[in-house]
């Protein structure tokens, strides 16, 4: 049994989508989730800066004595996963292959979408991890950048939410998906809209949280799990840019009224904090 913290690490706010369903399924372990909201989004940036940046993210999460790293970003997870992992003594879980083994477990008609930021829609990995299961399965996949800016700026439930989630979404009229995987951990912020565009004949997976479902499997595996189950967990945040905007989406998102944010720096110097 272990009760060091597990680390969750996100270009923004859209990981706290995974975050709640920690809080939900693993009650009594301590968390620690840092948001790199300065140099968000992800998705347009090169590779090699979207490892570096994760890179930094990694140490500061490794600074906390995590016994586990959730890359709550499916960017994170395309582009710097299989960099990653293979550095570090502890166990490393991504949010895309949970994801695509819910989706081809959900598909009727063998027709699955993929939704993403470019990042990921451009790595093709949902489309290899899937094809690589079974190659008779086709992929629709399309990038929907506007959405993380939705859920950055809080305006996940407003009007124009709804018409940017429709204009987005458009081009997967008529695909015949009978199956959506939400490929963004912001995008479940928006996921009444999206539903609601799609209709009930297509089922959203959400790939966090089906990531989560996988670090419970592996808590017991590795037998790393809190060995207090009498303990509530304990949650501590992290954001490089400023945490008043994050304290309110994460106070709504994850109905905790007395989350402060703390604001770091990871560059390579070293990490600093101050309080919000």
């Amino acid at each position: 049994m272990n009760n060091q913290p597990i680390g969750f690490l996100d270009s923004g706010v859209g990981g706290l989508t995974v975050v709640k369903e920690a809080l939900r399924q693993l009650p009594h372990e301590d968390i620690v989730f840092i948001g790199d909201q300065a140099r968000l989004p992800y998705g347009p940036r090169p590779v090699d800066q979207v490892q570096a940046f994760t890179w930094q993210l990694t140490r500061f999460l490794l600074k906390q004595n995590i016994k586990m790293l959730v890359f709550a970003c499916n960017t994170a997870t395309a582009d710097a996963l299989e960099v990653i992992k293979p550095q570090l003594q502890i166990p490393v879980v991504g949010v895309i292959l949970p994801g695509t083994r819910a989706a081809i477990k959900a598909t009727k008609n063998r027709r699955i979408g993929v939704i993403a930021t470019e990042g990921t829609i451009n790595s093709g990995a949902y489309q290899q991890a899937i094809n690589a299961r079974d190659p008779q399965l086709e992929v629709i996949s399309l990038a929907v950048p506007k959405f993380v800016t939705l859920v950055e700026s809080g305006q996940y439930a407003t009007p124009i939410a709804r018409k940017i989630v429709a204009e987005m979404l458009q081009p997967l009229v008529g695909s015949g998906i009978d199956t959506l995987i939400m490929g963004c951990t912001h995008y479940p912020l928006l996921r009444p809209l999206i539903q609601e565009f799609m209709g009930p004949e297509v089922q959203l997976i959400d790939s966090g949280a089906e990531a989560v479902s996988e670090v419970s499997v592996l808590l017991d595996y590795f037998e790393i799990a809190a060995g207090n189950t009498e303990h509530r967990g304990k949650a501590r945040f992290y954001t490089t840019a400023s945490p008043k905007m994050f304290d309110q989406i994460a106070a709504d998102w994850l109905d905790l009224t007395d989350l402060k944010a703390q604001q770091v720096n990871v560059t390579e110097e070293g990490p600093t904090c101050s309080m919000n």
